[in-house]
């Protein structure tokens, strides 16, 4: 008789943790935050820095930050956006900290002036063909969550944006990316850090 309560008694024990492993797992994947998408919208370069002879460029840009966690607020650190062709940095611009809130999306406009090194090399080639810069940028974040912030989470992004001979986003490639994925969005190569 003993025995068969004992039996009784470590499977209602067993049946108890499997229940609450199992409301571990659903409350840890419901809750486990999604990294931000990062877009750039739309990227110019001002005719003046394209007419012949021109020393100088500059970049601009409207790059989206899209937090789309419905229970994590995104702590960001200080954020890096490079612009590069081929291997040569073309223009670098230092984002400050900021916090984005849970289901918000952030446009940030900007312009950064062109390394004059690079630039002659850049303007001959839009005036010759399309262009494709290779942008970076380089983050680490943190999500609040009931109001608990998690460690630091490095994002190491990058994408490639080609630039027509008007110094524009690329019309052809550009509607073409928009059918296969979300405009330009940098592809997310996380490190946990």
């Amino acid at each position: 008789m003993c025995e068969s309560e004992n039996k009784h008694f470590y499977l209602c024990v067993i049946e108890i943790f499997s229940l609450l492993g199992l409301l571990a797992l659903v409350l840890w994947l419901s809750l486990r935050p999604k990294s931000p998408s990062y877009t750039i919208v739309d990227i110019t370069i001002p005719n003046s820095g394209l007419e012949n002879g021109a020393q100088n460029g500059s970049i601009v840009y409207i790059l989206e930050i899209e937090n789309s966690n419905k229970d994590s607020s995104i702590f960001y650190d200080t954020s890096v956006l490079t612009f590069y062709y081929g291997q040569d940095k073309v223009a670098e611009k230092t984002i400050p900290p900021f916090h984005q809130g849970r289901g918000k999306t952030r446009s940030e406009l900007g312009d950064m002036d062109a390394n004059p090194q690079v630039w002659r090399a850049v303007r001959n080639s839009i005036s010759n063909a399309t262009v494709e810069f290779k942008v970076t940028l380089l983050t680490k974040i943190r999500y609040k969550t009931w109001g608990i912030k998690s460690k630091r989470h490095g994002q190491d992004l990058q994408g490639a944006i080609p630039i027509g001979k008007d110094g524009k986003l690329s019309v052809h490639e550009f509607l073409q990316c928009i059918m296969l994925q979300p405009i330009y969005c940098l592809e997310t190569i996380n490190h946990n850090s």
